[in-house]
């Protein structure tokens, strides 16, 4: 049986590192995951139409691309509720909600970045 992989152990395996990297990226990668995972920790679960009021120049279809890879991918659990119409419900797994770290990381970095960029720009223009 495989031992069950750690942090410690693909930090210390060149191997295992770019094998859990591929991972996580295989899941996530793309234009508009991450802003879908984003727009769905704010809630406990949410309709189609609200997730794509909260992501600006998404289409229904990709939206609808995206969602179903996203369940495939047990990141986004889709509820049916048998109601007339009928009512169709998203939301993260606990999986997806760990990545809230992440993504949070994610925003510091480029909170930071902008901010570094942002200043080098002026300092060029004040030279």
């Amino acid at each position: 049986m495989k031992e069950k992989m750690t942090l410690e152990a693909a930090k210390s395996c060149p191997i295992q590192f770019v094998l859990a990297m591929q991972d996580t990226l295989n899941v996530i990668s793309g234009k508009w995951k991450l802003q879908i995972i984003g727009s769905l920790l704010f809630g406990k679960s949410r309709r189609f139409t609200e997730i794509q009021r909260t992501i600006p120049r998404i289409t229904p279809r990709m939206l609808s691309k995206e969602l179903k890879e996203l369940e495939l991918n047990g990141i986004v659990k889709r509820t049916v509720h048998d109601t007339i119409p009928v009512l169709v419900e998203y939301e993260l797994t606990e999986s997806a909600r760990q990545l809230q770290e992440v993504m949070d990381s994610m925003i510091t970095w480029g909170i930071s970045h902008r901010r570094g960029m942002f200043d080098e720009k002026i300092e060029k223009m004040a030279l």
